[in-house]
């Protein structure tokens, strides 16, 4: 692969000579503008606005247009002569988990490879270090004619480099969530959670550009004088409206399961209900509530009949133990009164004085 920047990682005083080459390509298929009426290519030509001659690329150079319209010319000796000390260093600054990179940042990929016989040794030093700690570096460089932000990481033996956008760059997402409230249910959070797992696991490598093989073959088919390739059938169905969250989401799950080859067509319904029932043992809905409730009442009256038949029994019992024992104590209270007469002595009358 040809590179296309050469300079050096900067690892604290550890300096590793490098070559910058690109991760990635577009394999997108490109047109060309031509004239409709007579297929005649249609080319943009540079031309000057004040004289309106055509220039050459040697010819143009950069300038700065100002707010009032003026245009300030910068030649390539004035950006050279920046103070820019990641003009061909990328310079780590830091190393911080993965995690903390925000993926909005991310930016264009390319692959680091040393540059010579003694660079492997620090380059090799430098890859085994990023695999053992599990972080990631982040780095300033210059690509471009501008200082960028970049981050290092290790895929399989080689250290490759993301381009990051500047924290500023990443505008805040203002407006954009739904302003209204929307509460989910945990029904459809389930029915969610089956399809992702169902749909959660694919082999990437597997992945292709549809849209591109059918460019393609649209193409090939009109070379050879054929008139392309057949429209597909539009969607009977009224194509993604969903109308029913909790059908669509039942529907999806079972047709990805189809698809899989995983269960029958109504075997997500039953897991679902089942992963309900387990995952809500401790709820209930309203009609069983409900039906808890009436036999609660029904046990507690039939529990209440005994209860109350055993509570009269007893209170019959207690009332006769009562009176029995009133009986008991009034004849002792006789039995003692008539023993108590019978000790004490009779008083004789003694007879009274007369006066003379």
């Amino acid at each position: 692969m040809r590179s296309i920047w050469n300079g050096a990682i900067s690892f604290g005083l550890v300096s590793i000579p490098i070559k910058l080459v690109n991760a990635t390509e577009s394999r997108s298929v490109s047109f060309r503008q031509i004239h409709a009426e007579d297929g005649g290519r249609i080319r943009y030509r540079k031309v000057c606005e004040l004289d309106g001659e055509e220039v050459s690329q040697a010819e143009i150079g950069k300038a700065y247009e100002d707010a009032d319209g003026t245009m300030i010319p910068i030649t390539d000796e004035d950006l050279a002569s920046l103070p820019l000390p990641t003009a061909r260093t990328i310079e780590i600054v830091s190393f911080v988990p993965a995690g903390e990179i925000d993926p909005l940042q991310m930016d264009a990929a390319y692959y680091l490879s040393a540059n010579g016989v003694p660079a492997a040794k620090p380059y090799t030093l430098l890859r085994e270090a990023l695999k053992r700690s599990d972080k990631v570096a982040v780095a300033k460089y210059a690509l471009r004619g501008r200082e960028r932000l970049g981050m290092l990481r290790v895929v399989d033996d080689v250290i490759a480099m993301h381009g990051l956008l500047w924290p500023d760059e990443i505008r805040a997402p203002e407006g954009v969530a739904p302003e209204a409230p929307v509460a989910v249910r945990e029904a459809e959070l389930d029915l969610a959670d089956a399809l992702m797992a169902t749909l959660g696991e694919v082999d990437l490598g597997s992945l292709h550009d549809d849209y591109r093989e059918a460019v393609e073959q649209m193409i090939a088919a009109k070379a050879e004088g054929g008139e392309g390739v057949a429209p597909p059938e539009p969607d009977k169905e009224g194509g993604g409206q969903v109308i029913d969250l909790m059908a669509a989401l039942e529907s999806s799950v079972r047709a990805a399961k189809e698809a899989r080859g995983e269960a029958p067509a109504d075997a997500s319904v039953t897991e679902l209900k089942a992963r309900k029932t387990a995952s809500r043992s401790s709820r209930s809905t309203p009609k069983e509530t409900d039906a808890k409730k009436s036999t609660a009442k029904t046990a507690a009256k039939k529990t209440a009949a005994p209860a109350r038949k055993s509570t009269a029994k007893t209170a019959a019992k207690k009332a006769a133990a009562k009176k029995t024992a009133a009986t008991k104590s009034t004849s002792t209270a006789k039995s003692t009164s008539k023993a108590t007469a019978k000790k004490q002595p009779t008083k004789k009358a003694t007879p009274r004085k007369r006066s003379a």
